[in-house]
């Protein structure tokens, strides 16, 4: 494997030179803000321009869209992502038939309940710095399938994610011929993932597991680093009752000798994991032990960070997310490239610290706090369960002075909506009740009478339809003068995330 390849250094005279000119233009302003000001600018300005959007619009080719809808129709027709049959046969199967692409490039397999989306651009996000092409597979959407695969930072184009489908379609068909059951709708994106990863070819594969980790679809991997984002309860139904059964599922991405990278846990999860990894002869670095978050402040666009990494302290880190969440999510990520180094264990030392700070100023993760709009505010999470719902709360009352926010939400019905309404209520004034348009949407009305239990009739306003909820919410930001700094938070669920924000123009 090969080692990280420097980069060039910036003069520190002219990043000296340039902050001191930024705060002498802010001498209008409290000189607090305006140091915090100047330090995330002249970070910013050190990263390099910032990523795209990330999240494609549809093809402006007719032809282009009407084979991507083709594809998008015929996958729509398998099994969902929630109509599982808990198995990896009919992937291994596949991946057999395809002559074992996934074995073409080593990889980093990430699972846990919250963050791993975010976890996985980072990495994906310091890898590139360092030089190596790399493909991320991640799940659900916000708003176009074609974002689940990327390739060399950027979503797959919908050309390619055609060619993609087609060209294994001939042999998903033969294993379908084979099988009880057809491949689902995941088994199929796995498979077009790992094939396209291994046509690209990329140097390293970032992967995110579905649902649970043992029979997942993309526990077909041997994956040197497994990544354990925080667990806690969700799809109870299928994984367990408690954080320490759901782990046990989760475990199953544990490889024989592999290194597990393991954000903070709920004690009985911390235990099974620790067990599996004993089991596996794997090699453990537990946050709060062998890494963790050092220090964090508020910046402008973000926060400002020293991260402890398996080599050593990472100093003056920019991150351009919101909440305490993503600054643990971002040195789980660190550690997860050093481990891929070998750094901690195989060699001494720490990485290039400069790349690293570039990296993660380049970061970006649609719909997870994500501001689309200004005057009024509208800012966009896909907090879906309770413990993700509380760590956006946490993370917008930190960083947002909002006089007043107003919710609108939109959940799905397999999810805990009252914990997830519990964890937001002491933060938001009013609340719109709303649905998306995905059949595993919660009834409006429905989620309105849990709602009316949580807030109270007087601070619930129900509008089935997305736009005119969206519409309420800003009106009722704007509606008084003395609530000039109101704001709008759109969260629970992906889909209401992704639809809204295709309402609010982002494209």
């Amino acid at each position: 494997m090969s080692e990280p390849r420097p980069s060039d250094r910036h003069d520190a005279s002219d990043s000296d030179d340039t902050f001191a000119e930024i705060v002498d233009e802010e001498t209008q302003r409290d000189p607090d803000l305006a140091v915090i000001e100047a330090g995330s600018r002249t970070l910013r300005a050190a990263s390099g321009p910032p990523q795209g959007d990330e999240v494609p619009a549809r093809p402006t080719d007719p032809e282009v869209d009407k084979a991507l809808r083709a594809v998008e129709q015929e996958l729509a027709g398998r099994w969902g992502e929630t109509k599982l049959e808990p198995s990896v046969a009919r992937i291994a199967a596949l991946m057999d038939i395809l002559g074992d692409p996934q074995r073409a490039y080593p990889s980093i397999h990430i699972t846990g309940t919250n963050g791993k989306t975010s976890t996985a651009r980072m990495i994906e996000g310091l890898l590139g710095a360092f030089e190596l092409r790399t493909g991320r597979y991640t799940s659900p959407h916000v708003q176009s399938i074609t974002e689940r695969i990327s390739l060399d930072g950027a979503p797959m184009d919908a050309e390619r994610f055609v060619e993609t489908y087609q060209d294994i379609k001939p042999y998903v068909e033969m294993v379908d011929a084979q099988q009880p059951y057809r491949l689902s709708f995941f088994e199929v994106l796995t498979g077009m993932a790992y094939a396209a990863f291994a046509d690209a070819p990329v140097d390293v594969a970032v992967v995110e597991v579905g649902m649970g980790g043992s029979w997942d679809a993309t526990n077909v991997i041997d994956s040197t680093v497994a990544v354990v984002t925080p667990i806690s309860l969700d799809h109870t139904d299928r994984l367990g009752s408690t954080p320490g059964e759901i782990a046990v599922e989760k475990a199953g991405i544990i490889k024989q000798g592999a290194t597990v990278i393991l954000a903070q846990q709920p004690v009985d999860a911390a235990q099974v994991m620790l067990k599996k990894a004993v089991a596996a002869d794997a090699t453990v670095a537990r946050e709060g032990m062998e890494f963790g978050v050092v220090s964090r402040e508020v910046a402008v666009g973000g926060q400002l960070l020293t991260l402890r990494g398996l080599g050593g302290e990472y100093d003056n880190i920019f991150l351009p997310l919101y909440g305490a969440h993503q600054a643990h999510n971002a040195v789980v990520a660190l550690c997860a490239v050093e481990a891929f180094f070998g750094i901690g264990a195989e060699q001494p030392g720490s990485l290039d610290a400069d790349i690293v700070r570039k990296a993660f100023a380049a970061v970006i993760s649609p719909g997870r706090l994500e501001v689309v709009r200004s005057s009024p505010t509208v800012i966009l999470d896909a907090a879906h369960n309770p413990a993700g719902a509380l760590a956006a709360a946490a993370g917008i009352s930190e960083a947002f002075g909002f006089s007043r926010l107003i919710g609108v939400v939109g959940a799905s019905g397999d999810k805990d909506v009252r914990g997830l309404l519990e964890a937001f209520e002491p933060i938001f004034a009013e609340v719109v009740i709303t649905q998306n348009s995905s059949g595993r949407a919660m009834d409006a009305d429905e989620l309105a009478a849990v709602a009316v239990e949580v807030f109270g009739n007087e601070r619930v306003q129900v509008e089935p339809r997305l736009d005119d909820a969206l519409e309420a919410a800003i009106t009722l930001a704007e509606e008084e003068d003395e609530y000039a700094g109101a704001g709008v938070l759109v969260t629970g669920s992906v889909i209401t995330v992704g639809e809204a924000r295709l309402l609010l123009g982002r494209h």
